[in-house]
């Protein structure tokens, strides 16, 4: 219980201090103290009277959405992700392998090549998630019979229709002549948090905490899947195919929100689970919050770097991801090379 206690307090800090420094940190730089005194402005009876309006503006109106909608987004891709991982007793696992992802990206790149997305901007979201939502239902139907759904069937089923819907979506991107729409497909497809602001906030913020909360109760039943397997944790009372629809419908809502709103971005529910599991180890009643707090610094100090690496033009969120995640993935995977070795 102490490190519990102890592993979630150093996440928290840590996550505290990367909002506060991606806040501060931009093409204008903005003192601590100038930020401290525009996120309390509106507390009542505080008035650091530190901040001038264009800091004030800067602060809340651009920087502090995108910041708070960076920790969500990473935060619930990696929650989902180690979810998964532990559901299908598979490291490799993450929201892309059950189709969420690719079902996200085909619903978006409807939405805009149909002329939907013009008429009405919040329908990319939308059916960015719809999509995904579907497409969830779809890989579980076809991987289910007779009641019972097989990992290794839904897995496949991911897979395959994965696989589809790519197919799909490059189809409809090779159809696209104006440029101007290709850019903007390419850029969602590539992740980012560009232009985001409070509305999307809004938007995302209620599906993507309830469901990651509603994850949080599976940590018992994911622990007696891990020791157990799936034979071991029927006899010990998990209804598992039931366990199975929960928690694929949850993480399709979680992962579906957030991916509307920033496109695809790899690496996060792959890569963070893997390293907070180094800290935090097995137990997922610590492992899914510690995820959940480590993918939101994780992304938050990614998306600053994306904001600041380049002094001409912002690099794009997804590319940012894969080239701190790749590296660092396989040296955890060579880590964990030597070590089933030396045992």
């Amino acid at each position: 219980m102490r490190r519990r206690g102890r592993t979630l307090s150093v996440l928290s800090l840590l996550l505290a201090a990367s909002i506060f420094a991606a806040t501060s940190s931009g093409s204008v730089s903005v003192p601590a103290r100038a930020v401290a005194a525009a996120l309390v402005d509106r507390v009542p009876g505080v008035d650091l009277e530190a901040a001038t309006p264009s800091q004030r503006a800067i602060v809340v109106h651009l920087r502090l959405p995108r910041v708070l909608l960076a920790a969500i987004v990473g935060g619930s891709l990696a929650l989902s992700g180690a979810v998964l991982q532990g559901l299908f007793r598979n490291p490799m696992a993450d929201p892309g392998i059950i189709g969420i992802s690719s079902g996200a990206a085909f619903g978006a790149v409807f939405a805009v090549t149909s002329g939907l997305a013009l008429a009405r901007p919040w329908m990319l979201p939308l059916c960015a998630f719809a999509v995904a939502t579907a497409t969830t239902f779809a890989i579980y139907r076809l991987a289910t019979r007779g009641g019972r759904t097989p990992l290794a069937a839904l897995l496949l089923a991911g897979l395959a229709l994965s696989a589809l819907l790519s197919a799909f979506t490059s189809f409809l991107l090779g159809m696209a002549q104006n440029v101007l729409i290709l850019r903007e497909l390419i850029f969602w497809l590539l992740g980012g948090l560009d232009g985001r602001g409070w509305p999307h906030l809004r938007l995302v913020t209620l599906p993507a905490l309830a469901g990651s909360a509603a994850l949080l109760v599976f940590a018992r039943d994911l622990n007696l899947l891990a020791a157990s397997g799936e034979e071991g944790a029927r006899s010990l009372g998990v209804e598992l195919d039931r366990l199975k629809r929960r928690l694929l419908v949850i993480t399709a809502l979680v992962t579906g929100a957030v991916v509307s709103v920033s496109g695809t971005i790899g690496f996060v529910g792959l890569l963070v689970p893997h390293a907070v599991r180094l800290v935090a180890g097995p137990d997922h009643r610590v492992l899914l919050p510690a995820s959940f707090l480590g993918g939101a610094s994780f992304l938050v100090l990614a998306d600053l770097l994306a904001r600041t690496l380049s002094p001409t033009e912002e690099l794009r969120l997804g590319v940012v991801t894969a080239a701190v995640g790749a590296p660092f993935f396989l040296l955890l995977l060579q880590r964990h090379r030597a070590y089933t070795e030396a045992v």
